[in-house]
C-alpha cells in the first residue's frame, strides 16, 4: 500500500512543480507583451499593475491567489493593450499560415518545371484563380529579389576582409569547413543529418536538371550521357543570413576538359535554379608564378611535385620563376634544365632581379612579363603542394572580369610531432591528410590566389613598396573586395602548405619576438598535441608510478 501512496504523492509534487513553472512562464510572457505593446499614453503607468493581472489570468483556476489585486480600477488601459496584443498575434498567425500555404504552392510549382517558362506555366495552372496567382507572383518576386540582392552573379563591395562570408566546399562524402573551434574538425565525415539532407536535395535537383533537356540541342546531348552522382566532382556553398544559401556544383562532362556547372539558390524557401552551363577548360593554361631567393632544397621538392602534377597529369601549365640575387641562381637554373630534359617540358621562364627580396615585387614582375595574352595566373610559393584537381578548381572558380579565386589552403603541422619523431615521417604524398591533428585551414593567409592577368592589371597589381615577406597579399585582396568582382573564398582540399621551421630573429624587440613565437607555436601542433608536450613530465611520472605499482603484483 505504501508504494501507490508514494507514487501518488510524487506525481502530485511533480505536477505542482510543472504548474509553477508554467505560471512563471505565463507571467513572463504577459510582462513582455505589456512592455512591447502598451500605447505611448500609458507609459507612465507602473508595470507592477499589469503583472498581477497577468498572473491572475494564468493562475490556478480554483481561486484567487493571495496578494493579487482583483479590482479593475486603473487597469483598463493595460487590459486594452493586452487585448490589442492578442489580436495582433492572432492576425500574425493567420498571415503566417497563409504565407506557408502560398510557399507550398510555389514549391510544388517549381518542382514541376525547372525552366523559367515551365515554372510560369505551372504556376498559372496551380494558382486556382486570380487571387492565388497574384499571391504566388508576389512570393516569386520576393524570392527573385532575394536572389538579386545576394552575391551570386556579381560581387559586392566589402569594407574589409572580415566582412566576407567564405564558402564551404563539399564532396559526396565530406564537407570541408573553416569554422572549427576546439571541437569541430577541418573536414566533416560523416556529415551531420540536417546538412546531409540539404545537400542531398541540392544534388538530386542538379542531376534532374542535367538529365532533363530543355531544348532540342540539349536533347541531342542527352542521348550521349546520363549524369549520375559519380560524375559529381565538388561543390561550394555559403549562407548569407539575410538573403539565403548559394550552391555551386561541378560535374564531369563528356570530354576530358569539359565540365557542367550548376548554380542553385535557396532564398529561405524553395530551391531556385540560377544557372546550368558547360565549361570548357581545354584552352585555359595556367601561368604559375613563384618568387624565390635561395632555398634550393625546397625548390627541388617543389619541382618534383610540379613535374608529376603539371607536366604528366595536366599538361596546360607554364612556370615562371622570379629569382632574387645571384647566390644559388646556377643551381635553380640547373634544376629547371634537368626537369625540361627529363620530362620534355619547355614551358618555363626564369627571371632574375638583382635587388632585395620582395614577394609582391616578384609576383608583380612575373605577371607583367607575360606577353602571351590574357592568361590565368596562379601566385604560388615554393613550400606549396597542390594536386591536379586543384588546377581544375583554379580554372573553374575564375572568370575574367567577373570573379577571382582565393583558396584557403591546409597548413601542415610539424611532421616530427605528428608522427612521433623525424625517423617515422612518411613521404610527403602520404602526409597530405586533412585532419584535426595534422594541420589547420590557413584562413588568415591570402597569398595563394588564382586570377586572370587582365583583372590583376586593371586592379593595379601588388604594392611593390612592401619589402620582405607578408602584407602584399592582404593589400591585393582588399582591392578586389572593394571592386565589383566576385571573390570566391573557400577551403581547397587539393592545396597544402608544407611545414617548415620558423625562425625568430634575436634582433627582434621583445613584443615582436613574443608574437613570432606565438605564430611558431600555432604552426607546430594542434591544441591537444601542444598540451601533451606541456604535460609530458606529469604523464611520464604517472606512467612510472603505474609500472612500479604493477611490478610487485607480477612478482
Amino acid at each position: 500500500m505504501l508504494e501507490p501512496e508514494m507514487l501518488r504523492r510524487g506525481l502530485l509534487a511533480w505536477v505542482s512543480r510543472v504548474g509553477g513553472v508554467l505560471v512563471l512562464l505565463c507571467c513572463s510572457l504577459s510582462l513582455l507583451y505589456v512592455m512591447t505593446c502598451s500605447p505611448p499614453h500609458s507609459d507612465d503607468t507602473p508595470m507592477s499593475h499589469a503583472l498581477p493581472r497577468a498572473e491572475q489570468k494564468h493562475g490556478n483556476a480554483g481561486g484567487t491567489r493571495p496578494g493579487v489585486r482583483t479590482g479593475t480600477g486603473g487597469l483598463g488601459r493595460q487590459e486594452q493593450s493586452l487585448l490589442r496584443a492578442a489580436k495582433q498575434i492572432a492576425q500574425l498567425k493567420e498571415a503566417l499560415q497563409e504565407r506557408c500555404q502560398q510557399l507550398k504552392g510555389v514549391q510544388e510549382s517549381l518542382k514541376k518545371g525547372l525552366t523559367e517558362g515551365q515554372d510560369s506555366g505551372t504556376r498559372s495552372h496551380a494558382g486556382g484563380g486570380e487571387g492565388a496567382k497574384s499571391q504566388q507572383t508576389d512570393i516569386q518576386e520576393f524570392l527573385k529579389g532575394q536572389l538579386s540582392k545576394a552575391e551570386v552573379s556579381s560581387g559586392s563591395r566589402f569594407p574589409s576582409e572580415y566582412a566576407v562570408v567564405p564558402f564551404e566546399s563539399f564532396t559526396l562524402q565530406r564537407v570541408y569547413q573553416l569554422e572549427m573551434g576546439l571541437t569541430r574538425h577541418p573536414e566533416e565525415k560523416p556529415v551531420r543529418r540536417d546538412k546531409r539532407d540539404d545537400l542531398v536535395e541540392v544534388l538530386e535537383l542538379a542531376l534532374q536538371s542535367l538529365n532533363t533537356p530543355s531544348s532540342q540541342q540539349d536533347a541531342k546531348a542527352q542521348n550521349s550521357k546520363v549524369y549520375t552522382p559519380s560524375d559529381f566532382m565538388e561543390g561550394i556553398t555559403r549562407t548569407e543570413k539575410d538573403k539565403g544559401t548559394l550552391y555551386e556544383l561541378t560535374f564531369r562532362g563528356e570530354a576530358a576538359h569539359e565540365f557542367r556547372r550548376l548554380v542553385l539558390f535557396r532564398p529561405f524557401g524553395p530551391l531556385m535554379k540560377v544557372k546550368n552551363e558547360r565549361v570548357d577548360t581545354a584552352n585555359a593554361p595556367i601561368n604559375i608564378i613563384v618568387p624565390l631567393s635561395r632555398r634550393t632544397d625546397k625548390f627541388k621538392q617543389f619541382m618534383h611535385n610540379f613535374r608529376e602534377v603539371c607536366v604528366r597529369q595536366d599538361g596546360r601549365v607554364h612556370l615562371t620563376v622570379v629569382y632574387f640575387g645571384n647566390d644559388q641562381i646556377n643551381e635553380v637554373r640547373s634544376i629547371l634544365e634537368n626537369t625540361s630534359r627529363e620530362a620534355n617540358f619547355k614551358n618555363y621562364t626564369l627571371l632574375q632581379l638583382n635587388e632585395e627580396f620582395s614577394r609582391g615585387r616578384g609576383l608583380d614582375f612575373g605577371a607583367r612579363a607575360w606577353k602571351g595574352g590574357n592568361v590565368l595566373l596562379f601566385f604560388c610559393d615554393v613550400d606549396i603542394y597542390f594536386t591536379a584537381d586543384f588546377l581544375n578548381t583554379c580554372r573553374l572558380n575564375t572568370q575574367p572580369g567577373k570573379k577571382v579565386f582565393y583558396p584557403v589552403l591546409f597548413s601542415q603541422y610539424n611532421p616530427a610531432l605528428i608522427y612521433g619523431s623525424a625517423e617515422h615521417v612518411p613521404p610527403v604524398e602520404q602526409q597530405l591528410v586533412i585532419k584535426k591533428d595534422t594541420g589547420f585551414w590557413r584562413d588568415f593567409g591570402f597569398g595563394m590566389t588564382c586570377q586572370y592577368r587582365s583583372d590583376f592589371i586593371n586592379i593595379g597589381g601588388f604594392d611593390i613598396d612592401i619589402k620582405g615577406w607578408g602584407g602584399e597579399d592582404v593589400h591585393l585582396y582588399r582591392k578586389y573586395l572593394h571592386s565589383n568582382l566576385l571573390v570566391v573564398r573557400a577551403p581547397s582540399r587539393g592545396l597544402f602548405h608544407l611545414w617548415h621551421e620558423k625562425h625568430c630573429a634575436d634582433e627582434l624587440p621583445p613584443d615582436q619576438y613574443r608574437m613570432c613565437m606565438q605564430s611558431k607555436a600555432m604552426n607546430e601542433a594542434s591544441h591537444g598535441q601542444l598540451g601533451m608536450l606541456f604535460f609530458r613530465q606529469e604523464i611520464e611520472a604517472h606512467l612510472r608510478k603505474q609500472n612500479q605499482q604493477q611490478s610487485p603484483k607480477k612478482s
